[in-house]
């Protein structure tokens, strides 16, 4: 006669809301379910288990140490069970399903949607979920089955690289861009030592995607030292807004400025001898399911996307992981 596992899976479902919500009640709410059946099932499986998974000492629920080995093993339980149903929902060609999708900051909020359109367009019953977070986040959701594939413009740290499939996609210019009255608007082309005697907007100092584009700088031969960061801001709508408002100059991805390149409303100059390009990069776990609607979005849509669309260059198919992956 089989075993009986102490524990079923809602338990497990609830010990996850329960540590992701910092209490009882909030995953109450987030279940749908009662805060007295929340803790009902909680108490049963400490009982079954004869291990005390919270510490109830103070307001926050926190986990004891078994609590913590337990919830490990939870994430990879639920998500496997997660595959399963994906891999059944397969069965039905793409008539239904879903597809979750990640992408790092930039990435997310100026590609991902039009090309969540594209894929929309063509498999109209596919219901598709955007995670748009940093690099590092979007890497671990991608590892930990949370997100089926991501694309992402920012480097994964060691660990991950070595975790999962990461397939060059496509590059995209990182631009100088200039108020349109400012004086130096007029010339179509600039020298380095111009970009030193002008005031510039950027990031906040700390944040992921300016030390990227400082790096990218740096790797084409201009000294960030010397450009004169004027004004700090806290995302690129804002940095936009205050280049068109004559505030000063600033490097921006050019699939974030598209529309006011189009319009006029800030003025692109060449800089010369200074190409400045990011990478984006594909990245999928390689061991885990790979669900039909994953497949034609990197099939079908990720390579015309890239080939059709100004903003971004394909990268030469120089391996044959991309080949293979992309072609």
């Amino acid at each position: 006669m089989a075993e009986l596992l102490p524990f079923t899976l809602d338990q497990l479902r609830i010990l996850r809301a329960i540590e992701r919500e910092g209490s009882f009640k909030k995953a109450a709410d987030s279940l749908y379910v009662t805060q007295p059946a929340v803790s009902l099932q909680i108490q049963n499986l400490e009982k079954q288990l004869e291990v005390a998974l919270f510490d109830r000492g103070g307001r926050k629920a926190q986990l004891t140490v078994a609590g913590k080995v337990l919830l490990r093993y939870c994430e990879r339980i639920l998500s496997q069970c997660q595959e399963a149903c994906r891999a059944l929902d397969d069965l039905h060609n793409l008539k239904g399903g879903s597809l979750v999708i990640g992408a790092s900051q930039t990435t997310g909020t100026y590609l991902m949607p039009r090309m969540i359109g594209m894929f929309r367009q063509k498999y109209p019953d596919v219901s598709v979920q955007l995670q748009v977070h940093s690099t590092r986040r979007t890497g671990w959701s991608v590892a930990n089955g949370q997100i089926d594939l991501a694309i992402i413009g920012g480097e994964l740290p060691t660990e991950l690289k070595e975790l999962l499939q990461v397939v060059p996609y496509a590059t995209d210019e990182v631009a100088l861009v200039l108020p349109v009255k400012h004086p130096l608007s007029r010339n179509t082309e600039l020298t380095k030592e111009d970009l030193y005697r002008i005031g510039f907007i950027g990031l906040d100092a700390q944040s992921t995607t300016r030390k990227m584009v400082d790096q990218l700088l740096t790797n084409s031969g201009l000294d960030i030292q010397r450009l004169r960061v004027e004004m700090e801001l806290n995302s690129l709508e804002a940095i936009k807004n205050a280049v068109q408002a004559g505030l000063g100059a600033a490097f921006l991805p050019v699939v974030s400025i598209e529309r006011e390149l189009t319009a006029g409303t800030v003025h692109k100059p060449n800089v010369a001898d200074l190409e400045v390009h990011r990478q984006l990069k594909l990245i999928m776990h390689p061991a885990r399911y790979c669900s039909r609607a994953a497949e034609a979005f990197r099939d079908d849509v990720l390579p015309i996307f890239a080939s059709t669309n100004s903003p971004i260059r394909n990268l030469k198919k120089n391996s044959q992981d991309v080949d293979k992956y992309l072609a």
